[in-house]
């Protein structure tokens, strides 16, 4: 039966520049290991855009507004902030 126990792993064994260990990411084994930046973005605004098309309706109250104008405007604030921060991450190395 196997143990339990976690293997204590040193600096030596991650091969990767980026720190990646391929045992416990296979898909850095054949060089993938990452995001979607501008396909991140540009669902992002999309969703901005779906939020405020959804303005245009037959609602009466003012409450739908206000959560629709405030969940997009927060997505917003989040994809300035994650494009801002990755203009300037180059500068932090």
């Amino acid at each position: 039966m196997a143990g339990n126990a976690v293997e204590k792993r040193t600096g030596d064994e991650v091969s990767y520049s980026n720190g990646v260990d391929p045992h416990e990411e296979p898909s850095a084994e054949w060089g993938w290991h990452g995001g979607f930046p501008k396909a991140t973005q540009g669902a992002g605004w999309f969703t901005v855009f779906a939020l405020l098309m959804m303005l245009i309706g037959n609602h009466e109250g003012n409450m739908a507004n206000l959560w629709l104008v405030g969940i997009a405007a927060a997505v917003a604030l989040g994809l300035v902030y994650d494009l801002k921060r990755r203009r300037t991450a180059w500068r932090r190395n």
